[in-house]
């Protein structure tokens, strides 16, 4: 019995095989469009943020709107806003309590910091005791990286250091000696402003003079938050801190166009597999 013809010669099959084959190695190779190169808003600031998760920062003793909240909750409230305003800064998130971690690194990504912040929660970081030489130690770990910029720690906390390996006055020297600048904030309320609130005070251990030295030796400031209204206000003169120029920074668009090689081969390659199923039915 004869056989029918395939609908393709071999030879043709054999070509769009290799095309095929081409294809694949052309989507492999990861093929980009470049566009045009766009100048990222650079302000010359690093800010590394430090906030206290330590257990005394559960103390209701902050008002927003007219519900009583918690230490962490109302410094969440005014530090993402303050993270929002600053478009053109790079800024990280070091949250500690009894060690310090690094919740975000230095980034222009702001929404992402915002979004890491909002994450945090008492405990995170070893809820009974607090380290604030280790956090500055930390924080200038990660702003020794950036040499030529004007580096800043800008640390909120409402207790005393009683933990980690550095003492907060060792830690500040060695920032001071590699130009990083801090600025402190002792958080929560006194006797006079608990009593204006209505609230029952308790005392808590809030170490000012270590703040005010750690602030004085690298020169920064030192401020303290007995309400969220102060608290705002202390945020909105960290808005005035000083900048520095520094080369802009240019980001470059990439289109990926590997989909449309490897799409094409697919493509090809289940059109000729119908073709050759077609022609084993034929014969």
């Amino acid at each position: 019995m004869k056989r029918r013809q395939g609908w393709l010669p071999k030879t043709m099959l054999l070509w769009a095989a290799a095309l095929v084959w081409a294809l694949l190695v052309a989507a492999a190779s990861r093929p980009q469009w470049l566009g045009e190169f766009t100048q990222l808003p650079v302000s010359g600031r690093d800010l590394m943020l430090a906030v206290d998760v330590s257990g005394s920062m559960k103390e209701k003793d902050f008002v927003i709107g007219r519900r009583r909240v918690d230490r962490l909750t109302a410094a969440k409230a005014v530090v993402g806003d303050f993270i929002e305003k600053r478009e053109g800064d790079r800024i990280g998130l070091i949250v500690f309590g009894g060690r310090p971690y690094l919740q975000m690194p230095l980034s222009f990504d702001l929404d992402s910091v915002g979004e890491m912040l909002d994450e945090t929660y008492i405990g995170l970081a070893e809820e009974n005791r607090t380290a604030i030489g280790d956090a500055i130690g930390l924080a200038l770990k990660r702003l020794r990286q950036y040499e030529h910029s004007n580096r800043v720690l800008i640390l909120l906390t409402d207790g005393v250091n009683n933990a980690g390996s550095f003492a907060p006055g060792t830690a500040a020297t060695l920032a001071a000696e590699e130009g990083m600048k801090i600025y402190t904030i002792g958080i929560g309320a006194d006797r006079e402003t608990a009593r204006r609130m209505g609230l029952f005070f308790r005392r808590f251990d809030l170490d000012e003079k270590t703040l005010r030295e750690v602030a004085k030796r690298t020169g920064g400031r030192y401020f303290r938050a007995r309400d969220t209204n102060e608290l705002k206000e202390i945020y909105a003169l960290l808005n005035q801190l000083e900048v520095i120029e520094r080369d802009p920074e240019l980001f470059q668009t990439r289109t990926a166009l590997y989909p449309w090689p490897l799409g094409a081969a697919l493509l090809l390659a289940v059109l000729l597999l119908l073709l050759r199923t077609g022609r084993r039915v034929m014969m």
